[in-house]
């Protein structure tokens, strides 16, 4: 079985940035998969985590990326925020960047994503 939330808001918390979601959510349960993927339609990332009986895909969309890409710049813990306390994204930092990096200029993640990508991440580059 495999659940979805949708992380579409943020905010700054001694220098760690909590992903928000308009659902409530409890997060404490999650055990971390250490995997980062994209949803090309949706336009989001997804964080995968564990919990019985099965799997959580942490949605973060495009909404959240511009302080995403803050926390990485800066190496800023990231957590998703639930109604029972948080939930630190293990290994976010890595696998985003080896995503992001893949993701430039590739096509097979579709035109709108790999433009919605480079506009965000890559923008001081260009």
């Amino acid at each position: 079985m495999r659940t979805k939330w949708h992380f579409t808001k943020t905010e700054w918390a001694n220098n760690t940035l909590r992903l928000l979601s308009e659902e409530e959510v409890e997060v404490t349960h999650l055990q971390p998969v250490n995997q980062v993927i994209t949803d090309s339609d949706a336009a989001a990332f997804v964080y995968l985590a564990e919990a019985e009986p099965g799997y959580v895909y942490l949605y973060l969309h495009e909404s959240t990326w511009g302080d995403v890409k803050k926390a990485l710049d800066g190496e800023h813990l990231i957590e998703a925020a639930g109604t029972d306390g948080t939930f630190a994204l293990a290994s976010f930092h890595e696998e985003m960047n080896d995503l992001i990096v893949n993701i430039e200029g590739n096509s097979n993640y579709g035109e709108e994503m790999v433009k919605k990508v480079e506009r965000v991440f890559f923008a001081e580059q260009r």
